[in-house]
């Protein structure tokens, strides 16, 4: 009985997220169980789950489309960014972005006004805002600034600049629980044209 209401309050979930109903998967799995009366909560892989059956449900082969397209927007991205290190990150490097997603990708540099400039100096992408988040890093709290960019293609792009300091570290996904590999510049070139719906996620 347990697993069938964590299923439900898992696919509440996804359905949150899915129509932008909820940004978080904190916030969504609790709104979900309080929408469902019950204080059982899934965890973010199993949400996660949902979330690509439900996307794979209704796009269909759009999908990957969505995909294809995302990927190639992140490497142009990525070579404008080729000297900052650029890793492809989130649901466009797991494989399981979907419409309505955005790019993840990560910067390694210690002038954050160099990196912005370098986007800007390419006119064909639109900085949308820029805003600061602080995250706990090996237990201690480091603040990062975030770069929201639109992309030719009309995507969103957010861009998160590290210090070089940063580089090395290993971070666990929030969500699948495994070490945030992501994608390098070289090894997304080979993804587009030999795999280009490859998924990367812990089984």
């Amino acid at each position: 009985m347990n697993l069938d209401k964590k299923t439900q309050v898992a696919k509440e979930a996804a359905r949150l997220l899915y129509y932008g109903l909820a940004s978080e998967y904190y916030t969504a799995k609790r709104e979900a169980a309080k929408s469902l009366g019950t204080k059982i909560l899934p965890s973010n892989r199993e949400i996660a789950e949902e979330l690509d059956q439900l996307s794979d449900m209704l796009e269909g082969k759009q999908k990957s489309e969505y995909l294809k397209n995302l990927r190639k927007e992140a490497l142009q991205i990525m070579k404008v960014l080729k000297k900052f290190n650029p890793i492809l990150i989130g649901s466009v490097w797991r494989g399981t972005a979907h419409r309505g997603s955005d790019i993840d990708i990560r910067v390694y540099g210690d002038d954050e006004a160099a990196v912005i400039e370098t986007i800007k100096r390419q006119t064909k992408y639109t900085v949308i805002r820029q805003e600061r988040t602080t995250k706990t890093v090996d237990t201690e709290k480091k603040t990062y600034l975030h770069v929201f960019v639109k992309t030719p293609l009309g995507y969103e792009a957010e861009i998160v600049i590290r210090p070089l300091v940063d580089i090395n570290v290993k971070e666990k996904c929030e969500i699948f629980g495994d070490y945030l590999k992501g994608l390098k510049l070289r090894d997304l070139e080979e993804i587009i044209q030999n795999d280009p719906l490859r998924k990367f996620i812990p089984y």
